[in-house]
């Protein structure tokens, strides 16, 4: 048989350097790290993944740190709860594997407690970065977000073991054979189902927890010796590709550009506090509200034309629980209007039943536009006394080519992570210089 695929991909892992990335890579990591931390730390606090957490981890007196609960606990146990935490609430970043931050960091760092060996901050930044890397690299070869997903994957779970094997495998060291066998034991952990969206259950919050503890495990078994499928990204009988994506597969995007072409640089960072595709709705509404000076009494119809694959994710209008009000594109507009904001305030047990929202989303109406491609972004349409404002935001907020700025980003993480003020500027500050620390478990000190 030819070189496995997941070859290559080994000695990417192992070969990549912080001074083979580009400047503008280590620092998106830097953001995306404390953006995942953000979201975790306020993740932590809800009552469903504290349900997860005690019901799938068990505490211990020395370990990895369970972030923002003073928990302890096995390397894998603290990663499948830190992954849960930090997809939580909606608020990790997408365009990844979907959900990279969620996967990755959590591996990366309770990889740390596998190891005695001093790993700098720049090394994690390249853990961070080739974990990134993979994760979307996998989503590719299956032929991309829309295929993955219309196929029935939810791709966070599918896809992020990849993601977080790499992180993992890098943290520890491990050599080019042995990434390569943490690779295919990660195409052997990959799952995870879109029935969750049918009534808001919590499983798709325990996919990015599962992703990242696969990732942990598959690195941690091939650290140990233990041989991998190697051939599992193969365009082979049991292949991970030919097996998740048997009429989409595109095997030549597990390698083409690596190295070179940086998947972290795909990635979003999200200002809204509901599922990505909601959010160029959401800033269409924000912008004609402000262009118009409109208020939300004047506005007497909501018409969105959107595609059939939007439709199928988001079209819901079930606001009962938090996860159904996340993935429902009439929730998100309502939203917008009734509040002046989409954050993590209007998704409130209180604001979902608010009659007033209620009382806007009856009039948002759904036009499924056939010819519209998957790709395509919703045009919305406020219908006033005056006539009709329609508008199509291509690019929206905390895209690659519309990105949040620094200030946005750390105002988003304080508003997050309910710690002490003087624990928050020293995370913030921690993260932003993460590639000078000598030992990046300075970060750790901050998070337990």
């Amino acid at each position: 048989m030819p070189e496995p695929t997941a070859n290559l991909l080994g000695e990417f892992i192992a070969g990549t350097t912080f001074a083979g990335l580009p400047g503008s890579v280590a620092d998106k990591a830097k953001r995306h790290l404390l953006d995942t931390l953000g979201a975790a730390l306020a993740g932590a606090r809800t009552p469903e993944t504290t349900r997860i957490t005690a019901t799938l981890t068990a505490p211990t007196t020395t370990g990895a740190a369970i972030w923002g609960t003073g928990l302890l606990a096995s390397p894998r146990d603290a990663a499948l709860a830190n992954g849960v935490a930090a997809h939580a609430l909606e608020l990790d970043d997408t365009g990844g594997c979907d959900h990279s931050g969620a996967v990755v960091v959590p591996a990366a760092l309770a990889a740390l407690s596998l190891t005695d060996r001093v790993v700098s901050g720049a090394e994690l930044l390249v853990a961070i970065v080739v974990g990134y890397d993979l994760a979307r690299r996998a989503l590719e070869g299956c032929g991309g977000y829309q295929e993955h997903n219309q196929a029935g994957w939810h791709s966070t779970g599918t896809c992020g073991p990849f993601g977080s094997a790499a992180a993992a495998a890098r943290i520890l060291a491990l050599a080019p054979e042995q990434c390569s066998a943490a690779v295919g034991f990660a195409a052997s952990m990959s799952g995870g189902l879109w029935a969750f969206v049918h009534n808001g259950a919590l499983s798709k919050r325990l996919h990015a927890g599962r992703a990242a503890e696969a990732g942990v495990t598959a690195a941690a078994l091939a650290g140990s010796g233990t041989s991998g499928p190697v051939h599992a990204l193969d365009d082979v009988w049991g292949g991970f590709l030919n097996t998740f994506a048997p009429e989409t597969a595109q095997h030549s995007a597990l390698t083409d550009g690596l190295g070179e072409q940086w998947r972290i640089q795909r990635c979003a960072i999200k200002p809204h506090a509901s599922c990505r595709g909601t959010h160029s709705a959401i800033d269409a509404v924000a912008q004609l509200m402000r262009d118009h000076d409109l208020h939300a009494d004047e506005i007497r119809e909501v018409r969105v034309r959107l595609s059939p694959f939007l439709a199928d994710m988001c079209s819901g209008r079930d606001t009962r629980t938090l996860g159904t009000a996340q993935l429902s594109l009439p929730y998100a507009v309502s939203a917008q209007i009734a509040y002046g904001t989409a954050d993590l305030s209007a998704y409130s047990p209180q604001r979902r039943s608010d009659e007033r929202v209620r009382a806007i989303m009856d009039c948002v109406s759904l036009d499924v536009d056939a010819s519209m491609p998957a790709s395509a972004e919703p045009i919305i349409d406020l219908i006033t006394e005056d006539g009709s404002h329609p508008c199509q935001v291509t690019d929206p907020l905390g895209s690659p080519a519309n990105p949040i700025g620094d200030d946005a980003l750390i105002a988003k993480f304080r508003s997050l992570a309910a710690v002490p003020e003087p624990t928050i500027g020293r995370l913030v500050d921690t993260v932003m210089r993460l590639d000078e620390l000598p030992d990046a478990r300075q970060l750790l000190e901050h998070l337990v």
